[in-house]
């Protein structure tokens, strides 16, 4: 008898487990949220710690089919760098759409979607091209299978198409450290990041030599370097932070840039003004685009309400009176200001100064050539000591700064326009590289900050020569400088579109400028003779 009780146990419990396990394969399913398992749980002859390993080799084979092991390494291999390019407009080469659009990384061009009905499910059946990337979060998934991938080898590309910058990565930016350390690309040539160049599409190399100077400017630089700029926030300010961080990225996959992104917001926010296919006016360029960019971030008329205004602008007083024809004056003595007669003061903020340029001589030399004149920047920044005077529409007008903001942008009158033809003034003028002090052209208490400061940008034109502005033959550059201090701290880049080339300290003066940027010097900056050293 007891041995058959003992043997009649394992009848009745191979009865009664099943019982108990449908009881808890429903409060599982209640509790997943009715989870489909795809082996079912047979435990009717397994002890109750063998449940609880089931479990885990379900879940283990759940992990196994939502991230198939290794299966993306049979894609990788095929994808190619070299054909990679995100510079440029992010649309679907199909639809023209600029939403969910994915790149492949196989033949680098851009399709929308990763969906059954997708250009990009199409072309990865077709054209056998597996592995795209989102161009805006960076993922990268195989089609048509459709499964994310996971791979460090894949962080160079990600750092392509979308780079981040850190405080302590752009510390030494404008340092002579900078130049000590190059990138190098693919092909392993060596470039130094922000001094790259520009594709010139079409006739925008007037508006890449302005590009260039601003994003030289260490607080518009700095500011833009490390932005995120991921909800509403303007098209414009986006592309243009995007284009800075691609112009400063140390792993580059070619060491150059194209600025066409950018430029095609620019066309459409000027509503054609400015364009890749007609030639320009960097100086129009420049005020259209420090405006625009300061109402992007929010600014307002205020001081200081924008990294714009707080960069570049200054503060000019302007004094008017009208003229008055008195019998005693000589015929040849010129009208000035009566100081017993009312004089109109206004102050007026400024983004930059203009400075006039004297009139080129009318006839040549012997070996009929024209003279080339030269003036010194002293002469022409007289315009704004206060005392120099100038007539305009029957009144007279003198100039006196009252704050000078820590980037000085001047632009040099070169063109103007009459009845037939567009004149160009050949003037050369002569100006240091370091150490120019504009305390003479200024009206401010002596709490004011310094006003010694030192070349960063140089923007010159070059064209037929003559006096007619032959916008056919124009040619744009921008030299800016490297490092700084001075002496062997600091060179200077001369960039054409794609041409950087290294340049000359004597030979920047020799150009017909027409901007510059000048960066005030820090007040416990140790005194250089670099007005001297580096003077042309």
């Amino acid at each position: 008898m007891p041995a058959s009780t003992k043997r009649a146990e394992p009848a009745d419990d191979a009865v009664r487990p099943p019982k108990r396990v449908r009881v808890d394969d429903t409060a599982e399913q209640s509790a997943r949220g009715a989870d489909n398992t795809d082996t079912p749980k047979q435990t009717g002859t397994v002890p109750d710690g063998g449940i609880e390993e089931d479990e885990e080799d379900v879940a283990s084979a759940r992990r196994t089919q939502a991230e198939p092991p290794k299966a993306s390494d049979l894609y990788l291999d095929t994808i190619n760098r070299a054909v990679l390019d995100f510079d440029f407009e992010k649309v679907c080469s199909v639809s023209l759409s600029n939403i969910n659009i994915y790149g492949c990384l196989v033949c680098g061009k851009y399709f929308q979607g990763r969906g059954r009905n997708s250009y990009a499910f199409a072309h990865a059946i077709h054209d056998d091209h597996h592995v795209f990337i989102n161009l805006e979060t960076t993922k990268v998934y195989v089609l048509p299978d459709g499964y994310p991938v996971s791979d460090p080898s894949l962080e160079d590309i990600a750092f392509v198409l979308s780079p981040t910058f850190t405080p302590a990565s752009i510390s030494t930016l404008s340092t002579a450290a900078h130049l000590q350390r190059p990138s190098y690309d693919l092909s392993n040539k060596p470039y130094i990041p922000g001094y790259i160049g520009l594709n010139n599409i079409k006739r925008n190399d007037y508006m890449n030599v302005v590009i260039h100077s601003l994003l030289h400017v260490s607080p518009l630089r700095d500011h833009l370097l490390l932005s995120n700029y991921r909800g509403k926030e303007p098209e414009l300010l986006k592309r243009f932070a995007g284009l800075a961080k691609k112009l400063w990225n140390p792993r580059l996959f070619k060491s150059q840039v194209s600025p066409h992104e950018f430029l095609q917001e620019v066309n459409r926010a000027s509503a054609g003004k400015f364009s890749l296919e007609k030639q320009g006016n960097p100086v129009e360029f420049l005020g259209w685009l420090l405006n625009h960019l300061h109402k992007d971030m929010g600014g307002t008329k205020k001081k200081n309400s924008s990294v714009i205004f707080s960069t570049f602008q200054g503060e000019v007083r302007m004094e008017t009176q009208q003229i008055l024809v008195r019998p005693d004056t000589g015929a040849n003595e010129k009208p000035r200001f009566d100081i017993d007669r009312e004089i109109k003061s206004t102050v007026s903020p400024f983004l930059f100064l203009a400075v006039d340029l004297p009139p080129p001589p009318l006839f040549q030399d012997s070996v009929e050539k024209n003279i080339i004149p030269q003036v010194s920047i002293q002469s022409v920044l007289a315009k704004y000591d206060g005392q120099k005077t100038q007539e305009f529409a029957g009144h007279l007008r003198r100039f006196k700064c009252q704050r000078l903001p820590p980037y000085i942008i001047l632009h040099y009158k070169r063109f103007t326009k009459n009845q037939f033809v567009e004149e160009k003034n050949p003037t050369i003028v002569n100006f240091p590289l370091r150490g120019l002090d504009f305390r003479e052209y200024l009206d401010a208490p002596a709490s004011h900050p310094p006003t010694v400061y030192d070349l960063i940008a140089n923007i010159t034109h070059e064209s037929a020569a003559g006096t007619t502005h032959d916008k056919d033959s124009t040619v744009w550059k921008v030299q800016l400088r490297a490092g700084a201090g001075g002496g062997e701290n600091e060179k200077w880049f001369q960039i054409q579109d794609l041409i950087v080339e290294e340049i000359r300290k004597e030979m920047i003066v020799l150009g017909e400028t027409i901007l510059q940027i000048w960066e005030r010097r820090p007040e416990n900056a140790s005194p250089v003779d670099g007005m001297d050293l580096d003077k042309a």
